[in-house]
């Protein structure tokens, strides 16, 4: 017995220890996933709807933790994907109702389809996280300060996303932080925010150093911040001075009186043909009240009707707006000029040929002059993918049975303007069609157009009164901001807007749900817009801070495996 027990010890300990080894894995591998949950609900915490936005200047400090204390690259991105996919997760929930109520999908099947977006745009943390964690360790004597924001600003930069996003859309109401995006676009905003992060990440270790040798004088403890405050220091500089002489500029610009008509139209009922008349006379309507001057109130010198509502399929080759009498016919009295969209077919009878480039119709824009000329038309160029573009369209019929609200449409080719005539002069308007306002490179393209004012308009009644019109105009704003020009957005179900070319939202509606009982009734802002010539340098510059990051990034490492190399050499 007193054999077989001791021969038994070293089983039983060695047992024990491997329980207390699993115990500490459990705890650190909860800890450390912990963490990475707490970056994400931070970051959600700071865009719209929430938009607590002081919190996207740490956000990322919990996750910069886990990354470095990863004992390796790949357990950092895991550790990264994670924070990506619970943050896209959470942010875009209101995907599962698009998924349940237009791909008639039950939530079982819904929110693994939506995950699989979210997991694929978490993929960019996780490659953060990589990143980072890699030029840490081949660069320690850089500090976090640079090596995160250049490390974000290249997943930005490189990785595609189906909804582009930025961690700079949590900024877009505070005003003298996104003033810097005429330079560099909004990623030069996310950069700031990684970099104050890493700073206080810095200090934080610096600190900690400290505590450890007490070696260390304040002086060193405030070295780590010294360089990112007097970074942030000349981004609010500068933000406080382009607020001044771009608010003077649009004081001295000549102004338009801009009528926007939300019509607040669901789905199903917009694409009705029994509600066409009623749809039509409906933004007839409110159009009117927008062009009819009111006490204390100037008429409206152009009205926009949001995307696809005219409730008509149009030829492409329209000249002139309908006659007198004609149910068709967009005008009404007070006579003022539209924009509004439609859908278009390629031949006068409004059908599309069974073959060829204009076998699917075409989401339009179009501009009627006072006289109901048509003086300009724009095809909208990127397609939303499953909605208005479905990949190997003749090869999956079965699709459009799955999901009959799904298009598949043509693609427009040029960009364009449309003119305005406004008190003896033209102007030019630059129409961005759903979601080509929140593309910065596609908006470049139309700024270089040279517009006086960018419309947007838009059919967001997919996602009724989710977060999702509001991130939408929170991405908008930096095309304002970039090119120094006022944006009007006309939004189906809202959020239609007035953006001026500072970036504040002059004016707004709500975004409501138009299957609410009752319904919402239309509505009608009127903006005193500018008309201005464009500014800001990022129209020539475009994304050249962006890829100025991933250039430092790649000597950065380049020059950490020299000095690796000369280490090994010499200790060898």
């Amino acid at each position: 017995m007193t054999d077989g027990a001791a021969a038994g010890a070293p089983s039983t300990a060695g047992a024990e220890i491997a329980r207390a080894r699993a115990r500490d894995l459990a705890r650190g591998l909860g800890r450390d996933l912990g963490w990475s949950a707490l970056s994400a609900i931070l970051m959600v915490l700071s865009v719209p709807r929430f938009d607590a936005w002081p919190l996207m200047w740490i956000a990322l400090g919990p996750s910069l933790h886990v990354t470095l204390t990863s004992t390796t690259a790949r357990r950092a991105f895991a550790y990264g994907w994670w924070t990506g996919l619970l943050a896209n997760t959470i942010a875009f929930w209101w995907m599962r109702g698009l998924l349940e109520r237009f791909a008639h999908m039950p939530a079982l099947a819904a929110i693994p389809i939506m995950l699989l977006l979210t997991a694929y745009q978490g993929l960019e943390f996780g490659l953060w996280a990589y990143a980072v964690h890699r030029l840490a360790r081949r660069r320690p004597d850089v500090g976090l300060a640079w090596v995160a924001p250049l490390a974000m600003v290249t997943v930005e930069l490189l990785v595609p996303q189906i909804f582009p996003f930025y961690l700079a859309i949590s900024q877009a109401w505070v005003v003298p932080v996104i003033q810097i995006a005429d330079l560099s676009g909004p990623m030069g905003v996310t950069f700031v925010l990684v970099m104050v992060t890493g700073a206080l990440y810095d200090g934080l270790r610096a600190w900690r150093a400290r505590a450890r040798t007490r070696g260390s004088g304040p002086v060193a403890l405030l070295r780590p911040l010294a360089v990112p405050a007097l970074v942030v220091v000349a981004v609010l500089v500068y933000g406080g001075l382009r607020i001044r002489q771009v608010d003077a500029r649009r004081a001295a610009a000549p102004h338009a009186q801009v009528g926007i008509v939300q019509a607040n139209v669901g789905i199903e009922e917009k694409w009705d043909p029994g509600e066409a008349a009623r749809l039509l006379l409906l933004h007839q309507t409110e159009s009117a009240k927008l062009a009819a001057s009111g006490p204390g109130r100037r008429a409206a010198d152009l009205v926009i009707w949001p995307e696809s509502s005219y409730p008509y399929v149009l030829p492409r080759d329209l000249r002139h707006d309908f006659l007198p009498g004609d149910p068709r016919r967009a005008g009404w009295s007070p006579p003022v000029p539209l924009l509004f969209g439609a859908v278009t077919m390629a031949d006068s009878r409004g059908r599309a040929p069974l073959e060829g480039p204009d076998r699917f119709p075409y989401n339009t824009a179009i501009m009627l002059d006072a006289a109901g000329r048509v003086t300009g038309t724009y095809d909208k160029i990127f397609l939303l993918i499953f909605g208005e573009y479905i990949p190997f369209y003749d090869a999956i019929p079965w699709f459009t049975r799955l999901v009959p609200e799904a298009s598949n449409f043509s693609r427009g080719r040029l960009v364009t303007t449309f003119p305005f005539e406004h008190d003896g002069h033209t102007y030019r308007l630059g129409p961005l069609i759903c979601y080509e306002d929140i593309l910065a490179g596609f908006s470049r393209r139309v700024a270089a157009e040279d517009p006086n004012l960018l419309v947007n308009i838009t059919n967001d009644a997919w996602f009724g009164q989710t977060a999702e019109p509001y991130q939408h105009l929170a991405l908008a704003v930096f095309r304002s901001v970039e090119h120094r020009l006022d944006m009007v957005r006309a939004v189906n179900t809202g959020v239609s807007a007035h953006i001026d070319a500072v970036g504040r939202v002059v004016r707004a509606a709500d975004a409501v749900n138009p299957d609410a009982v009752p319904p919402p009734g239309p509505t009608g802002l009127l903006a005193d817009v500018a008309l201005l010539e464009r500014g800001g340098a990022y129209v020539r510059l475009g994304d050249a801070f962006a890829v100025a990051c991933l250039a430092c990034g790649v000597v950065l490492w380049i020059r950490g495996g020299r000095r690796a190399h000369s280490a090994r050499k010499k200790n060898g």
